[in-house]
């Protein structure tokens, strides 16, 4: 197998893009990915200062690796869900990424902003902890870049996750929910920043593939409460569509994106406003996050 752009020996075959690299090559190819996400959505300036929100994972850490090589000025920013050792050793790889590297990491603790980690929010609440887990992280992203003063959350949501979304967003024909699905988020109030997704173009192999060539250490487990999400059950049907057809995943989120996510932007506009309690963005007098709190406050 030889590499499309120099002829020596490939290391990575990419099915969807009838292409093989080698090691050098494919990491020119996902850098010109990122580049062109950024370029097409224009997510981000090159003098402003971007907040990287990282997980440990493959995909977090290999958008930030690739921010700081393209000359972003960058912060990081680790949630802290306080799920067992799983949250434990994800810090960690954070941490030494981080330390590595010489950038900044801010560590925001979900069990000091709550009342409790996301192990107690799932037994207070009876729902998925999913649920109150991406409810926590979206307002907790949003507050820190606000208090920092900065603008943009980069985020490392890839092609596989993009896809998976808009597959089950479909699947109930959530239509607020198809209407925020794209790659760049703007600013539609003082006090919600801009979210982007550099990695969309990329793949879950992608990402895994540059994480190992760029000898980026990251947490290789899956988050414990994963199993049974049906997130994952919506990857798995894709992934054999992928493998049927490659380029499947790729089509049906890049044919949302340029042909239907439009038809269903909202025509008037929804009144947003201050939080009574925190004063961050809401559509109600208290926000989603103040109510979790009070409800895993009183009960402990």
């Amino acid at each position: 197998m030889k590499c499309r752009k120099c002829g020596g020996t490939a290391v990575l075959e990419l099915r969807r893009h009838n292409a093989a690299f080698c090691a050098p090559d494919f990491l020119d190819f996902f850098r010109n990915q990122v580049r062109e996400a950024v370029r097409k959505y224009r997510m981000l300036d090159k003098d402003e200062h971007v907040l990287v929100a990282v997980s440990g994972g493959k995909d977090s850490l290999a958008l930030w690796d690739v921010l700081l090589d393209e000359g972003y000025r960058t912060t990081g920013l680790y949630l802290d869900l306080g799920i067992f050792d799983y949250s434990v050793e994800s810090r960690r790889k954070c941490e030494a990424f981080a330390a590595g590297r010489g950038v900044p990491l801010i560590v925001a603790s979900v069990a000091e902003e709550v009342g409790g980690p996301v192990p107690v929010i799932k037994e207070v609440t009876r729902r998925p902890p999913c649920s109150g887990c991406g409810l926590s992280k979206r307002y907790l992203m949003n507050r820190v870049a606000l208090d920092r003063g900065i603008g943009v959350v980069a985020t490392g949501h890839n092609l596989d996750d993009e896809a998976a979304t808009l597959f089950g967003s479909i699947a109930h024909w959530q239509t607020d929910a198809l209407a925020r699905q794209s790659p760049a988020l703007p600013s539609t109030h003082a006090k919600l920043v801009r979210r982007v997704k550099p990695l969309y173009r990329l793949s879950e192999l992608e990402t895994s593939a540059y994480a190992f060539l760029r000898r980026i250490d990251y947490i290789v487990e899956e988050c414990p409460f994963a199993k049974g999400a049906t997130s994952i059950a919506h990857k798995e049907i894709l992934n054999r569509m992928e493998d049927a057809s490659p380029g499947a995943k790729h089509n049906f989120l890049f044919g949302f994106l340029e042909k239907a996510r439009a038809a269903f932007e909202r025509t008037e506009a929804v009144e947003l406003r201050e939080c009574a309690r925190c004063g961050q963005v809401t559509t109600g007098t208290i926000c989603a996050f103040c109510k979790l709190a009070d409800q895993v406050k009183r009960t402990l």
